[in-house]
């Protein structure tokens, strides 16, 4: 009965708990105001004659959008890859992420800061080169000291460091799915603006239709794509609507660009302009894996096998006793005294199967970390689950014992005696 217990908890605690991760509000803070506002500026071409539309705003389209500076909050961005370095060669020449970005990432997405803060507004009018850099870069940099003022090469220019973020990786990667749902961390943030005036490598997943998909051949691709020249959406924007009134205020922003854009003959057509909340995106792109759902389902369908094979057992282990239950009964032990006994050796048995559950559980999951997945890396044991797989097992098992604990305490005293 243990084992069995066990086995479906253990199961069950795996899946929940890798569903629970995987499924989990980034920004739970802020997730309610964020949004995200789609285009569609396609033209009718036969690559675009089918397919949802891009999930990413072409550069000219952000660009207006920033400009019309219609939200409470707003941010522009997109992933790149650049080699970082020290003067003091205290770090070696490094390939890492990096994020271009505007200066309200840090306190729209609530991204905690060890030292020093984010750029202002003014860095990224002025194309300033200054950085926020990871708590690992830098650990490996500068020994885990504030590095605030510090200079550190990105290829061939310096940029001076403002602040330092404490160790911070959201899961899922929502601000941009395209380099992947629950991709690595960046190791520095950049102004984005800087960036575009660098032309600095970009990495991501571009969509891209027309010209952009000849653009992207060529040689001199970077300069095309910064110069907003390329039919290519590969800008992630995020908005802060604080009510109900400023998304309305903000949809009619964006069906009124659309018109205008189809009018003056950029746009080939009129088609729905998007705005999904944070939540709501993540939901239609399908960040959680399918498999991790149907896994979930199947985990459950094992622990009400299980649960079915222990009341068999225990019906079986609780009717083997009722001459002795009977003896019991007629020398003055009341149905209620007896049922509350076996409920209780039901419940030692749920304790022992939530224990074995638990362990179970923290094998199952540090499987699920050697597996080649995208997400393994970020799976780790959540206490609060292994101390809801023991409480489960003693609610399942209790439960399991109910029938038979009924069954025997209606054993005749009479007969138990004529039998004995």
């Amino acid at each position: 009965m243990t084992l069995s217990i066990g086995l479906g908890i253990g199961a069950t605690i795996t899946t929940t708990g890798l569903l629970r991760l995987l499924s989990r509000d980034p920004v739970p803070e802020n997730s309610s105001r964020l949004y995200i506002p789609t285009l569609d500026p396609r033209g009718f071409t036969p690559d675009t004659a089918a397919g949802n539309p891009p999930t990413q705003l072409t550069l000219i389209d952000a660009s207006a959008l920033w400009a019309a500076n219609k939200s409470s909050r707003q941010v522009m961005m997109t992933g790149g890859r650049v080699v970082l370095s020290t003067p003091d060669a205290a770090l070696r020449p490094l390939s890492a992420d990096a994020r271009y970005t505007t200066a309200g990432f840090f306190s729209l997405f609530h991204a905690p800061l060890r030292f020093g803060g984010g750029w202002g507004a003014e860095d990224d009018g002025s194309a300033s080169r200054v950085a926020v850099i990871s708590s690992e870069l830098n650990d490996r940099a500068f020994g885990g000291e504030n590095s605030v003022g510090r200079v550190i090469h990105v290829g061939d220019a310096d940029f001076r460091i403002v602040g330092v973020l404490r160790d911070w990786q959201v899961s899922p990667h929502f601000y941009d799915l395209s380099s992947g749902a629950y991709a690595a961390k960046e190791m520095i943030f950049l102004p984005f603006s800087a960036a575009q005036s660098a032309k600095m490598r970009f990495q991501g997943n571009p969509e891209c239709w027309g010209s952009g998909i000849e653009a992207m051949a060529q040689a001199d691709w970077l300069a095309t794509l910064w110069g907003g020249r390329a039919d290519c959406a590969w800008i992630q924007y995020w908005v802060e609507l604080r009510d109900a009134q400023q998304r309305d205020a903000y949809r009619r922003l964006l069906e009124g660009y659309a018109g205008e854009q189809v009018r003056s003959g950029r746009f080939a057509r009129q088609e729905p302009v998007g705005l999904f909340g944070l939540m709501q995106w993540l939901d239609m792109q399908k960040v959680v894996p399918g498999a991790v759902r149907l896994q979930v389902a199947i985990a459950l369908s094992f622990l009400l096998v299980c649960l079915v094979n222990t009341v068999s057992l225990m019906l079986t282990k609780f009717l083997a006793t009722s001459q002795s239950v009977g003896v019991r009964r007629a020398l003055g032990a009341t149905a209620r005294a007896i049922f509350a006994q076996y409920l209780v050796e039901a419940a030692i048995v749920g304790i022992a199967g939530g224990i074995l559950g638990a362990a179970f559980s923290v094998a199952g999951l540090a499987l699920v970390r050697l597996q080649p997945l995208e997400y393994a890396a970020q799976v780790h044991v959540d206490v609060s689950l292994l101390a809801a797989s023991v409480v489960l097992s003693v609610a399942a098992a209790t439960a399991a014992g109910l029938v038979p604990a009924w069954l025997v305490c209606r054993v005749s005293p009479s007969r138990a005696l004529r039998t004995a």
